[in-house]
């Protein structure tokens, strides 16, 4: 693309070439285009080198980098990195370079962000994405307390509330998300026992079955004892045609689809403001998912809300 201030375009270039070409002096046609002789030189002299080739627009990258950090420096800063889990500002007085420099190097190799590195390990977190809508579907409970009648302390202030430590007992938020479509379906049940959890896995592949999703494949899930225990869940999974995938333990970024809509889930539904009812909480969750589902923009799609992804949603085409 030629620069926003360039005389000539290719056209332009064409247009001076075919003049020369024609026994008209460099000097005349240069200025005629509004241009100096030695530019238009040097476009008569790629022309002639390499042709109509010759006149298009090269790259500006420099073909060496005199000030390129050697790679065993760059070893020097990855291996910091994955062994320390140092920032950029620690690893530069170590290596002897500026922070923006070792910042670069980590980018480079993907190694920027710590939330991208398997802690334990140091090695970068391999990421993955399914090809069809139910091909896996990620479920997790999350744990959240209950708001007591008339707002606890985020309603009141903590001062108002010195027992806040105390609480009215705890909900357990079901959540299941499509791999390939990020689609989520969430419920709030008392509890996490294996009959709450067929109930809603049944549930769960109803909503996705209304959104176009018509079949799940494979479930994942953590160890815990109602998914890897329980008999009544191995049947609901057969009776879905599905099969149960546990994530290894200690690991949940195994189910990070899930693990990140949890996070989600808390910043734009349940502390997104202080609620003076536990029911008044629990009515917002609709509007929420639908929200999510069929208007929030997502990252992860390019902006595209996760409805965008199934390949024929329920009324899309009537």
């Amino acid at each position: 693309m030629s620069h926003r201030n360039a005389r000539l375009t290719i056209h332009g270039r064409r247009l001076l070439v075919e003049r020369v070409a024609a026994g008209r002096p460099v000097a005349h046609v240069a200025a005629e285009m509004g241009i100096s002789r030695q530019t238009a030189h040097k476009w008569v002299r790629r022309w002639r080198q390499e042709g109509l080739a010759g006149l298009r627009d090269r790259s500006s990258r420099p073909h060496t980098l005199a000030h390129r950090t050697p790679d065993e420096v760059e070893a020097q800063v990855c291996a910091l990195r994955r062994d320390r889990k140092l920032g950029p500002a620690r690893i530069g007085p170590i290596v002897g370079l500026p922070a923006s420099t070792v910042h670069r190097i980590l980018t480079r190799h993907d190694l920027n962000r710590l939330a991208w590195l398997d802690r334990p390990t140091g090695r970068v977190i391999r990421r993955y994405e399914r090809e069809r809508p139910g091909e896996l579907v990620h479920i997790d409970v999350k744990k959240l307390g209950r708001i007591p009648h008339g707002g606890g302390w985020r309603v009141h202030g903590r001062a108002a509330c010195p027992d806040r430590r105390r609480t009215t007992g705890y909900d357990y938020i079901h959540s299941a998300v499509d791999d390939r479509t990020r689609i989520a379906y969430s419920e709030i049940h008392p509890d996490e026992k294996a009959a709450t959890c067929v109930a809603f896995l049944h549930r769960a592949a109803a909503h996705f079955a209304r959104l176009g999703i018509t079949r799940i494949e494979r479930v994942l899930t953590d160890n815990a004892w109602s998914y890897r225990k329980s008999t009544a869940w191995q049947q609901a999974l057969a009776e879905l045609g599905a099969t149960g995938k546990l994530t290894r333990p200690y690991r949940p970024q195994t189910n990070g689809k899930v693990e990140r809509f949890n996070r989600t889930l808390l910043e734009e539904w349940a502390y997104i403001r202080p609620y003076t009812t536990n029911t008044e909480r629990a009515q917002a969750l609709t509007h929420f998912l639908h929200t999510y589902n069929h208007h929030r923009g997502h990252t992860a799609l390019n902006g595209q809300p996760p409805i965008t992804r199934v390949n024929n949603p329920a009324g899309q085409y009537t």
